[in-house]
């Protein structure tokens, strides 16, 4: 099983690339790769995807993996590189775990993430109702576990085509492409249907948001 921290988004509001934010001095993607390490992923099966932009910063901090820019996407035998948030995966013909970079993961759900069986495509979210120490309202993604890879292929080229023709409220993110994955009702979550996590596992969206993981009720600071 091969890992990618997906880590190719940009946002104007950050200092540094925010899946190198750091917790408790430690940047947020060198915590998800040592919690990978800690379940016993060997370090030449993780690869970090990031942006043209900011691939150089990436590598200062993860020489240990491979540094994946994310426009070097069509090498790998996929094209249609449009922006759509299904775009962030890297078909791969093997085994593959994709693991939101922006999101700081609990070593239970790390390890969580790692023992999950699937032959097919497995999801891995937040879902109501959230453990108290859960820092939003709402349910997030985390990751994805595909073993299919043709149905991944499938399922991006038919969660775009359904958006073209207006299937979707919104431009899909991971709510709607688990949807087209399972063929389940669009628009619709079903919060059974996929592995829940259920702890202080969560993404960061602002820089305050840093305080909410780093709090006594959150892991020790030790």
């Amino acid at each position: 099983m091969k890992y990618i921290i997906m880590c190719a988004g940009n946002y104007a509001n950050w200092k540094v690339p925010k899946q190198l934010t750091r917790i408790h001095r430690e940047p947020l993607v060198v915590r998800t790769t040592r919690l990978l390490t800690e379940c016993g992923v060997d370090k030449k099966d993780i690869c970090v995807t990031a942006s043209a932009e900011t691939a150089p910063d990436f590598m200062r901090y993860c020489d240990w993996v491979r540094v994946c820019n994310a426009n070097q996407y069509n090498v790998n035998g996929y094209d249609d590189f449009t922006g759509f948030w299904c775009d962030c995966f890297v078909p791969m013909n093997e085994p593959t775990t994709y693991l939101c970079g922006d999101v700081v993961f609990s070593p239970k759900a790390i390890k969580t993430i790692v023992e999950t069986q699937t032959d097919d495509i497995e999801f891995f979210a937040s879902a109501p109702p959230f453990a108290r120490n859960y820092t939003k309202e709402w349910a997030e993604p985390f990751a994805f576990k595909v073993v299919n890879a043709e149905h991944l292929r499938k399922s991006i080229i038919a969660t775009k085509g359904l958006y073209r023709m207006g299937a979707f409220e919104r431009k899909p993110i991971a709510w709607e492409f688990w949807q087209v994955v399972k063929g389940t009702k669009l628009n619709v979550i079903d919060y059974t249907n996929y592995t829940v996590i259920n702890d202080y596992t969560c993404d960061i969206d602002e820089p305050k948001d840093i305080k909410k993981f780093e709090g006594a009720e959150i892991w020790p600071t030790t």
